[in-house]
Parts: C-alpha cells; sequence; structure tokens
C-alpha cells in the first residue's frame, strides 16, 4: 500500500508528464485545436456512417480523407484562381492609368497633388527600386524561410488531420480518463469537457459562417457597384475576414476606391456605404457573436472573448479566446451552482 508521500511524488511525476507533453506539443498547438474542433464539427457524419457502416475506424479515417481533400483542394483553387485574377487586374489596371485610360487624369491629378504637399515621387520610386534591389539579394534567405515555412505548414496540417482521427475515435475514451486523473468530480469534469466541446464547435463554425456571409455580401456589393468578377473578389474578401485586424477592409475598401477613380464615383460610394453596413455591421457584431455566443453569456463577455483572443493570440484568437470564455463562464457557474452561491427565487422569498 502506497503511503502519502509517495502517492504525492506519484501526482507531481504525473504533472511534470503532462508539461513535458504540452511543452513538446506546443510548436503544433495550432494544428492540434484545429483538427480538434474540426472533428468535433464533423462529428454527426462521422456518427451516422459509423452506425451505417459498423466500421469506426474506417469512418474516421473517411471524414479526414475528405475534410484534407476538400479544405486543401478550396485552397488550391483559390490560390490559382487569385493568381491568374490579380495578373489580370494588375494589366487592366496598368493600361487605365496610361495616357489617354480611364485612370491617367486621375493619376495625373494625383501626382500633382504629392508634389503640391512635398512628397518626391521619383525619390519614392528610387527608394522602392533599391528595396526591390536588396530583397532580390536576399532571395535565398528569402526562399530558405518560404521552405521553412511551406515544411511547418504542411506539418500543422498533418497533426491537424492526426488530431481530428484521435478526436473522432476516442473522443469518449479521452473524456473518461480526464475524469480520472482530475481532482474535479468525474460529472464535473464531463461537464467542462462537454463546454469545450459545445464552445469549440460553436466557434469553429461560426467563424467560418460568418467569413462566408461577408465574401457573399461583398460580392452582391461588389456585383451592384459593377466591380468586374465579383465573384472572385467576394471570395477574396471571405479569405480576408481571417487577417486579424484589417480583415476584410483590405479588399473592399481598395475595390471601392478603384471604382471611385475610374470615373464612377456613386457606384463607388455604394459599395463601400454597402460593405461597412454588411459586410463589417451585420457580419462582425450581429452574426459573428450571434454564432459564438452563448445565450446565457452576457455580450460584452462575447465581445471581450472575440476582440481580446484576436489582440492576444492574433488570429488565431478568434477561436482560442471564445473557446477560452466559454470554458471559464461554464467553469464560474459550476462553482456557483456547487457552493450554493445561487439563491433560487423560492429560498429568496422564504428569507425575506
Amino acid at each position: 500500500m502506497r503511503t502519502a508521500s509517495e502517492s504525492r511524488a506519484l501526482g507531481w511525476l504525473a504533472i511534470a508528464a503532462i508539461a513535458v507533453i504540452a511543452w513538446l506539443a506546443l510548436p503544433f498547438a495550432v494544428g492540434l485545436l484545429l483538427g480538434t474542433l474540426t472533428a468535433f464539427v464533423v462529428d454527426p457524419l462521422y456518427e451516422r456512417l459509423a452506425r451505417r457502416t459498423r466500421r469506426p475506424a474506417m469512418s474516421a479515417v473517411a471524414c479526414v480523407v475528405g475534410t484534407g481533400v476538400v479544405v486543401l483542394a478550396a485552397a488550391f483553387g483559390f490560390l490559382t484562381l487569385f493568381i491568374t485574377r490579380l495578373s489580370g487586374f494588375i494589366k487592366d489596371a496598368t493600361a487605365a492609368l496610361q495616357e489617354g485610360g480611364p485612370l491617367s487624369a486621375s493619376s495625373s491629378a494625383a501626382i500633382a497633388w504629392f508634389e503640391q504637399h512635398g512628397i518626391d515621387l521619383a525619390h519614392l520610386s528610387s527608394r522602392l527600386e533599391s528595396g526591390m534591389g536588396e530583397i532580390a539579394s536576399r532571395s535565398t534567405a528569402i526562399a530558405a524561410a518560404a521552405a521553412t515555412g511551406t515544411f511547418s505548414l504542411l506539418l500543422g496540417i498533418f497533426f491537424a488531420l492526426l488530431a481530428m482521427y484521435v478526436t473522432l475515435r476516442y473522443w469518449d475514451r479521452m473524456s473518461a480518463a480526464a475524469g480520472k486523473v482530475s481532482p474535479l468530480d468525474p460529472s464535473h469534469t464531463k461537464e467542462v469537457l462537454e463546454e469545450f466541446r459545445h464552445a469549440g464547435r460553436a466557434t469553429l463554425s461560426g467563424t467560418v459562417v460568418t467569413g462566408l456571409a461577408q465574401g457573399l455580401l461583398a460580392g452582391i456589393g461588389y456585383w451592384i457597384a459593377g466591380v468586374p468578377q465579383p465573384a472572385f473578389f467576394g471570395a477574396a474578401t471571405a479569405v480576408a475576414s481571417l487577417i486579424p485586424g484589417v480583415g476584410t477592409l483590405l479588399i473592399w475598401v481598395p475595390v471601392g476606391v478603384f471604382v471611385i477613380f475610374t470615373g464612377h464615383a456613386g457606384r463607388g460610394i455604394v459599395e463601400l456605404v454597402w460593405c461597412s453596413a454588411t459586410v463589417i455591421g451585420l457580419c462582425d457584431y450581429v452574426i459573428r457573436p450571434w454564432l459564438v455566443g452563448d445565450e446565457d453569456t452576457p455580450a460584452i463577455l462575447t465581445f471581450i472573448a472575440l476582440f481580446g483572443g484576436l489582440e492576444i493570440f492574433g488570429i488565431s484568437g478568434l477561436i482560442v479566446g471564445p473557446i477560452l470564455m466559454s470554458i471559464a463562464v461554464a467553469t464560474l457557474r459550476l462553482y456557483s451552482r456547487e457552493t450554493g452561491r445561487h439563491v433560487s427565487p423560492a429560498t429568496h422569498k422564504h428569507a425575506s
């Protein structure tokens, strides 16, 4: 029979083992988290496949492979479309800026305005050229950094898919094991893990759905304003919604300014007003909080989770922040319920 000191030492060793595992997994934390949350999202599909085929392992593999193919195909397709359309857009813009083009007058006016305010465009151009030359001279280092980044990205995708498979197959077993080693009551541990599962599913789905809504609404605005290839710019807006801070502003603001400078001021203003009201106002302040928030969580905590997570963790904070906030609120509710701090109406009436 173990003594109290032996049990305490074994407990500290277990904590150290968990810390070592977390430390080694830290470089791949984002991929592991995204894989786990994706598993929560596709879990209903996995359950149906497992019941129909009676082969859980193959069903999990099918869900993982299918999700990976869809994500990679969408990313590759968008990058291909983006590169081809961007090159065409640059050619059109260059032709418009040449003498006799629709933007030649606006370009001349802009150059005159800069010169009037003491900005030497020739000096600025030389500085840009020297900067480009310096970048070219460091091409080897840039290529090495790009290769390292690509390898890290592929490694992150690998761990995300692996975490997705493990979560689909063994979540119930992992939850039971966590209940045994947790200092909390097993029912309390299960409640916290279920909150993590619910918050993770809602947050990831909310981020994706919000991005798609922003792309769709922006595409409608581009179409109304007569922007060429509105579907492409709508897709670019959806992808840009994942960028911290500026996000969709990188797409719809330059597009609106371009439309204005091409002699269609009314259309450009309509596009800017439309995107301000829908892409920013409706999506960021109504749709996203509604999807990722909890109906019992105060709105201020939802906004703190979104923007605080974005400020602390960067782009991954849009997912990590709401999850941490949901777990924190659930823990406080659990504490309030178990310690009797929540006074029911009947008790309050009896006390008065």
